[in-house]
């Protein structure tokens, strides 16, 4: 590569960098929680009860004092007389006399009376000998044991969840069991997706000579929908202005925060997406392969552009690097980025002289103690092959000023799955 190409490319870091700087947190709404699944959250989630709500037990079996029973021995049991009977849920609070126990269930309120819990298994009758007289034949450790303390996990006020969190079904349930019905969260980022090319047919239908099935609109929905946005719009366009300048208007019909665009930003004669908005839209090349040609501005209308290069491995990279980090900073996530582990190559692959390379790539779990990483397809990092994504679970991202990546080499891996 000469040297003066070198110069005049951005860095992924430069690139990046001038997108987040566009894309701000949207607005906040509240919802609720029954419809919070996969939603951001805009403000921290405070606790609106403690958690647990009140002393409960943590086994079935009997609520006693422990004066009463520190002495058991199978020997010498320790008799009580069981008074009351506390399955999950009730109100009852039995003043508890020395020598007299309750029979209670796990999660039930401890009496205040009551100090200490006694499982079944710790009596001589267990379960089936549990109301009337009992005998404990093993003394607790300790007062308090087998009891869970109110707001041992959190007390009212506490915060549950930060501000910019996922909510998935673990942060969900804990919200839940906070006592909290509705939260507030980031509004979901509208997203059009539109592919260019005169080249390009429905899937499933007939091919002529020149033709290929259109999968890029697909692939970029879906990985807009799986960063949390909503697909308003995909479309797919042939290779004129008016085209695309006509789906354009109706992606800000449909209210589009975001148009990913895929194709037409390269150096042919019919660069459709770089030859009708170059006046708003910049389209620099960025020193990374695959996902040279990039394309990002703001639409006179409004919404974001992110006009990225056609070849299938290409759409998706740069959608991994560039857009999928933005939707996040939209939602006002805390994390915009994929985790990156190291693990040894599997094998040796040629690298991009003054490109940092990102290689879709498989994972060898074969030896469970020593992972390693290798190209998904014998194809390697060639752009136009679409099969070989079935197979990538993440790419192994080497540095530009690395000349080739040898057996053995520890490399960058992007878990993408």
């Amino acid at each position: 590569m000469e040297q003066g190409q070198r110069v005049s490319m951005r860095t992924v870091e430069e690139q990046l960098a001038i997108v987040l700087a566009e894309a701000a947190p949207l607005s906040a709404e509240r919802v609720a929680l029954s419809a919070a699944a996969g939603r951001t959250t805009a403000a921290p989630v405070h606790a609106g009860v403690d958690i647990p709500v009140f002393e409960n037990s943590a086994m079935d079996g009997f609520a006693v004092r422990f004066a009463d029973v520190r002495a058991a021995t199978d020997a010498e049991p320790s008799r009580l007389r069981v008074i009351a009977d506390l399955p999950a849920g009730t109100a009852l609070d039995p003043d508890l006399r020395p020598g007299e126990a309750a029979r209670i269930m796990t999660g039930s309120p401890v009496p205040t009376a009551a100090d200490t819990i006694v499982p079944f298994e710790h009596t001589a009758g267990g379960l089936d000998d549990s109301l009337g007289d009992i005998a404990v034949l093993v003394a607790p450790t300790a007062s308090g044991a087998h009891v869970r303390r109110r707001a041992a996990d959190l007390s009212a006020g506490d915060v549950v969840i930060g501000a910019g969190v996922l909510l998935g079904p673990l942060q969900i349930a804990a919200v839940a069991a906070a006592g909290v019905g509705e939260v507030e969260v980031t509004r979901v980022p509208r997203v059009a997706v539109v592919s260019t090319g005169d080249e390009l047919v429905a899937p499933g239908l007939p091919l002529r000579r020149g033709q290929i099935p259109e999968s890029n609109s697909i692939l970029l929905a879906g990985l807009a929908a799986a960063a949390g946005a909503e697909v308003v719009l995909r479309a797919s366009v042939d290779d004129t202005d008016t085209s695309l300048l006509e789906v354009l208007r109706d992606a800000h019909v449909a209210g589009a925060d975001v148009v990913i665009t895929s194709g037409g930003v390269s150096a042919g004669a019919y660069e459709v997406v770089k030859n009708a908005l170059s006046g708003d839209i910049a389209f620099p090349k960025v020193a990374m392969q695959p996902g040279k040609p990039q394309g990002f501005g703001r639409l006179a209308a409004g919404p974001l552009l992110f006009a990225l290069p056609g070849n299938p491995v290409s759409s998706a990279v740069s959608f991994e690097v560039f857009v999928r980090p933005a939707l996040l900073r939209m939602l006002g996530r805390t994390e915009l980025h994929r985790d990156i582990i190291r693990l040894p190559a599997a094998t040796g692959w040629r690298t991009p002289p003054g490109r940092r390379q990102y290689l879709p790539a498989a994972i060898d779990r074969s030896d469970a103690a020593a992972w390693r990483v290798g190209p998904a397809t014998a194809g390697g990092s060639g752009s136009h092959l679409a099969g070989g994504l079935a197979h990538a679970e993440a790419y192994a991202v080497v540095p530009a000023e690395v000349e080739e990546v040898r057996e053995g080499d520890l490399v960058d891996v992007m878990l993408i799955s």
